[in-house]
């Protein structure tokens, strides 16, 4: 008797693998064997605020403890020449979310605008997030926008983010006890914070327990992960720590608790500032232990890395504990403490563990590397480069140039870096320095008269690096 099962060969079989979601065959005996085809990998970007090349154990920190962010190295990859997009909050998000620098981004500086929020991105700007919206993932944001505030087209939901909490305005996120916070485009009243509920009449308005909101932040994080878990998600989780509060009145070190360093013969501000980064490394080893818990921990890519160098606001001193480490400056600065971040990416089984890579990468190549891990394409006007071959071990393209305008004080900033040559022009009618990073990171001997073609080939990119902007110009003080 003719038996009715098809019989499929091995090359029908890898075939109908990867056409469909599921394979069902018979191997002939009455066994069968189901073949699913790998869902694409879930990516959680976590990104701290202000903190510095030196502020953690695995980047050579002595007295902060941050045993669950130094485990991610561990278990993965640390970067060692990764650049923020710029020295301070929204250009540097902006080129995170569009893949482009700041001679290209339409924000390249922190731009107010009443009554609340910055100068919004425009309702065209496409994101990594609608990107990986198209791909079928689901995207939130927890966090710090910085964007666009309410009612702007630039909001998160407007912006491929199925879902947000969290603060619009980065003014706002000065204040980690808030009367409120954003949950979509719904204010939520901090209970124990409020303020009259006139001032928000004719607003939709829901009730939390007023707590610490990167607290909130933490567990916000933890509810989306469990309710994405079935699908692909991509978490941007962009957590306000180690910021100081800047509100008048009010600056300082805002945190909870300052245990574990409670009896450190230190002074307060630099443990609430040591005490901010520990809290925030309990709860991403928290995060961490809930994606093994679910059966996710293997398909879950986890980049982390900060927004631009350490501050020196509200009673913080980037020298108390070396948090620039071997780098000159700090944030609002191009030299290499004000954009060189650190960078760890985990991904257990497909990035090798304890590795260490000098790959030149930055914010703006990060939509093309997820593009690459999610088979999708990203746009064609975009500055970055994937560094998905660099997780994976294999060859990996390079930078020719990369690029950095600042816009606050008398006068406009500019710096590029070129393979171990790093320029820095700081106007008014400064020359450009330039250092070799390679001998000298700290950026202490100026080689430009040594090195005219080096300078020449610089001041010769830098006619091309950027595009003009209605709101930020290469200016000089006359």
């Amino acid at each position: 008797m003719k038996s009715n099962t098809l019989r499929v060969n091995r090359r029908m079989f890898l075939k109908a693998c990867g056409a469909g979601s599921l394979v069902v065959v018979s191997c002939g005996k009455g066994e069968q064997i189901s073949s699913e085809k790998p869902r694409k990998p879930n990516i959680i970007f976590i990104l701290a605020d202000d903190l510095g090349y030196g502020d953690l154990g695995c980047y050579g920190q002595k007295e902060i403890q941050t045993p669950n962010i130094d485990r991610l190295a561990a278990e993965g990859m640390r970067f060692t020449d990764h650049y923020a997009g710029s020295t301070v909050c929204a250009p540097s998000r902006c080129c995170l979310m569009t893949g482009q620098h700041t001679g290209h981004t339409y924000i390249r500086g922190n731009r107010s605008v009443e009554p609340m929020g910055q100068e919004p991105i425009p309702a065209e700007t496409f994101t990594v997030a609608e990107m990986l919206k198209q791909a079928g993932y689901a995207t939130g944001l927890i966090g710090k926008w910085g964007l666009g505030g309410p009612d702007s087209p630039g909001i998160p939901n407007r912006q491929g983010f199925d879902y947000f909490f969290g603060y619009l305005c980065q003014g706002h996120a000065h204040n980690y006890y808030p009367e409120f916070l954003f949950r979509n485009e719904e204010r939520v009243i901090l209970e124990g914070n409020r303020v009259e509920p006139s001032r928000y009449e004719g607003a939709g308005v829901a009730y939390e327990r007023a707590q610490y909101s990167h607290d909130l932040f933490a567990r916000e994080a933890l509810e989306f992960i469990d309710r994405s878990k079935h699908q692909p998600f991509f978490l941007y989780l962009a957590l306000t720590i180690p910021h100081a509060n800047n509100e008048a009145g009010k600056e300082g070190m805002e945190v909870p608790s300052d245990e574990p360093y409670a009896n450190r013969d230190w002074p307060q501000q630099q443990k609430n500032h040591a005490a901010m980064i520990t809290r925030m490394d309990r709860d991403i080893g928290t995060m961490m232990r809930r994606l093994k818990d679910l059966g996710i921990d293997e398909n879950t890519i986890v980049f982390f890395t900060s927004d631009n160098g350490p501050h020196r606001e509200g009673g913080a001193d980037p020298d108390f504990f070396d948090s620039n480490g071997s780098l000159r400056g700090i944030k609002r600065d191009l030299y290499e403490g004000g954009i060189r971040v650190p960078m760890i990416v985990r991904w257990p089984g497909k990035i090798s563990q304890d590795t260490v890579s000098n790959h030149v990468s930055t914010f703006w190549d990060f939509m093309p590397t997820a593009a690459d891990l999610t088979g999708t394409s990203s746009p064609g006007n975009i500055d970055g480069i994937s560094y998905l071959p660099a997780l994976m071990g294999r060859q990996q393209k390079e930078h020719d140039f990369l690029y950095w305008e600042f816009h606050e004080g008398t006068g406009s900033k500019q710096a590029v870096r070129m393979s171990e040559w790093k320029a820095v022009k700081n106007l008014p009618s400064k020359p450009i320095e330039l250092y070799n990073l390679t001998t000298d990171i700290e950026e202490n001997n100026d080689v430009a008269g040594y090195h005219p073609e080096i300078t020449g080939k610089i001041k010769t990119y830098l006619k091309i690096a950027r595009t003009e902007s209605k709101y930020w110009h290469i200016f000089e003080k006359k």
